[in-house]
């Protein structure tokens, strides 16, 4: 719609309120130059965003509701930047996450840890290996992300960790990083019964 509309000599700026908000008058401006026919096309992809909004609310709640009811869920969703989606396709993934022995096991198969190369007895890191379950390690960065705005890094160990890691790290490298370690500290709570309790950042 933004594209169509661009092409037409009308710009919008970035931002899905801000287009959703201005939309309409651009619609009932008869002195705007867009053809009858590139209106009704507009106005029906303007429903189907609409309808699409609608069925995404009714999923989410649906996950919302599933999240809140499974154990599994509950202890997952504990842990920062995991939230009743990502909890969800979790515990659908891996279950209680009981077929992996260790934490780095789980991260390995989500494709979250880097790859190894070793070159004349030195070994090196690479990029990340991308294995695994695709929406889910998305979903995971993108949860990380949010983390990396919104943690406040003074009132926890993983915050001063990240302090850290910000300090000497590219913004993207820590990123996946703090993905790495919310599925480490995943795999404890599912594996263990446990919910996640942090430690307090150091004084």
């Amino acid at each position: 719609m933004r594209a169509l509309l661009l092409e037409n000599g009308i710009v919008i700026p970035v931002g899905r309120k801000l287009f959703s908000r201005k939309f309409p008058d651009i619609l009932e401006d008869a002195e705007n130059g867009l053809s009858f026919g590139l209106r009704a096309l507009l106005d029906r992809l303007r429903e189907r965003w609409r309808r699409l909004d609608v069925e995404i609310d009714e999923v989410t709640e649906l996950l919302t509701n599933y999240a809140k009811q499974s154990e599994l869920c509950k202890r997952a969703s504990t842990v920062p930047g995991i939230g009743p989606i990502v909890s969800t396709a979790m515990v659908a993934a891996v279950g209680n996450a009981q077929a992996f022995q260790r934490s780095r096991d789980m991260a390995a198969w989500l494709g979250l840890v880097p790859r190894q190369y070793t070159t004349g007895g030195r070994q090196r890191l690479g990029p990340i290996s991308k294995r695994g379950n695709r929406q889910l390690r998305t979903l995971l960065i993108q949860g990380a992300n949010a983390l990396l705005i919104h943690m406040k890094r003074d009132q926890s160990a993983m915050g001063e960790w990240l302090r850290q890691l910000e300090v000497r790290s590219h913004r993207h490298v820590a990123i996946v990083a703090l993905a790495n370690k919310i599925v480490r500290i995943c795999w404890k709570v599912l594996t263990s019964g446990e919910t996640y309790r942090p430690y307090p950042a150091n004084v």
